[in-house]
Formats: structure tokens, sequence, C-alpha cells
């Protein structure tokens, strides 16, 4: 069994769906997935879970994500990215650095946003954007997002690139929408790529046809990042001999409270036994006092 994670450079044009099918086809394994979606128009990183690292990819998902976007000030479009119809033009003339700047002070740290008709988000089931291609506009509440780094890299009227680091279901699109409005000219996104997702960088990623040179060669599995990379900064239960057993069989251990990492993850660690070997993930039951294990890896 092949398992691990792959750190894929998303083309521009292709789903984050034909990706994965791909994979599926270049390295003739069945259980690939994906942990979190990149539009068709947006390049860059997108992890692609091999094997039982599929059972990782929630916590890949819920990741902290970097971005390189630019966006064009003075049009807005009916998807707020540049494969949408126009909807209007407005004048941008009047906007200076100093101006966007002020703006984007509005979006750093805890925002609310509203999801875009066309994204990934489902409702009663459905995809947003297959209800916005009929022409159904579906209400949406606004959700938090936090911006933990928001930096304009470069203005060239009517364009700005922004650097930006953010948490898990921060639209970026929404950002353009929401700049434009702001200072009342419009905008909408005209490139993205993603530069980080948790632990992989864009600098390490791999295009798809270096993954068939790799399986051509017959070491393509040199290429798979382990199944706990994706969990490096959680904190970390070193079992004895005794204590794995009981992991692996999934009952409850005891064992010192670990002091957790922050975040959402927070009541979960990563558990080794003494050689290394990576047993799975457990989380802290406090009314117990116990680590129950959630996913074993045998």
């Amino acid at each position: 069994m092949v398992d691990g994670i792959l750190n894929i450079n998303k083309p521009a044009g292709s789903t984050s769906f034909n990706v994965v099918a791909a994979v599926k086809r270049i390295c003739r394994e069945r259980h690939v997935g994906h942990s979190g979606t990149l539009d068709p128009m947006a390049e860059g990183v997108l992890p692609v879970c091999v094997g039982r690292a599929t059972r990782v990819a929630e916590y890949l998902l819920e990741s902290t994500k970097q971005y390189r976007a630019v966006i064009k000030f003075g049009t807005e479009t009916d998807t707020g990215d540049a494969e949408g119809q126009v909807l209007g033009h407005r004048d941008s003339s009047g906007l200076t650095r100093e101006v966007i700047l002020s703006g984007l002070e509005n979006f750093r740290g805890s925002i609310q946003q509203i999801p875009p008709m066309y994204s990934a988000l489902k409702y009663h089931g459905r995809p947003l954007y297959k209800y916005a291609r009929e022409g159904v506009n579906i209400e949406r509440k606004s959700r938090t997002a936090e911006i933990y780094h928001l930096e304009m890299i470069s203005w060239d009227s009517p364009a700005a690139v922004l650097d930006i680091t953010c948490s898990h279901g921060t639209y970026i699109r929404s950002l353009a929408i929401d700049l434009g409005q702001l200072l009342g000219c419009g905008a909408h996104l005209t490139n993205l790529v993603r530069l980080r997702c948790g632990p992989f960088e864009i600098a390490n990623s791999i295009t798809l046809l270096r993954l068939e040179e790799a399986v051509n060669h017959g070491d393509w599995q040199n290429l798979l990042q382990p199944v706990d990379s994706v969990l490096q900064e959680w904190p970390a239960l070193i079992a004895d001999a005794e204590t794995a057993e009981f992991i692996r069989h999934g009952k409850p251990v005891k064992y010192q409270k670990i002091e957790a990492g922050g975040g959402i993850n927070r009541d979960l660690c990563r558990a080794y036994s003494l050689d290394g070997s990576f047993l799975g993930v457990l989380r802290f039951n406090s009314e117990t006092g116990e680590w129950q294990p959630k996913k074993i890896f045998l």
C-alpha cells in the first residue's frame, strides 16, 4: 500500500478534480483525494493525498494558506474573477498606493465575508456555483475569516499585487470584491497563486509532468511526503510498547496531559511508538483524563 502526500503545482485552467483524476491515472492508485479546492483559474499548491493519507486530508484542509493575488480595480464581474461576465466599469483613476494601503487596513485580523455564489460551498448538497450558473441566487450568511498577513507587493494602476496569509475558509475573490466596494470603484481578481498550504510550499511542489516522469523511472514514491507531515505543529505523544499496543487496538490510554498547540485542533495530538512509527491521531477526553484514539494507522 502506498501512503503519502504529493505537493502538486496545479496549473491554471484545470480543476482540482481533474488533477486528482490525473494523479490516479498516472500513479495507478485508487485512493486519491485533494485537500481544499483551488478554483480553475488559480494555480499553485494543491496537496494530493494518496492511500491512507486521505484520512488526514481534513486537517490539512483546516491549515493556514498563503496566496499571491492580482486585483484589478475599476471593473466588476459576476464571478468576482476574470472568467466572469463584466457587470460594469467604474472610474478608478483616483486610486493611489496610499489609498489602497489605507483600504487594506480594514481587512487585517478577523473579518466578515459573504461566500461568493461562484464557490464550491454547498447548499442542500449542491455547490453554489451550480445554482449561480442557473441564474439562482442563494442567500448566504457572512462568515469569519482570519487574515494573518496582508501586504501590497506592487501597484501598477489599475492593478495591485497582494500577498495574503489567511485561515481556511477565506475567499480571496470576496476580498477583491469587498476591497473594490470599499474604495468605491469596484474590483475583481485577475490572477491567483497559492504559495503555501500548511507545510507545503510552492518552491517544493511538482508538476503533473514531473510526477509522470518519476512514475516512468519507477521512483515516484520518493516524491511522497509522510502522512504525519501535516500534523507537525501538533504536540506528540511517545508511547512505550504497552501503550502503543493499546492505541493500536483503539483503547484509551492514560498519559500526562500534553501542552496542546493553538488553533481548532488543540485537543488533538499525534502518537508514535518508541521506534518512531506513526501510530495515529488521539483526542484528549477532559472528563476521563485519557487520550482516545481517533484515527489509527497500522
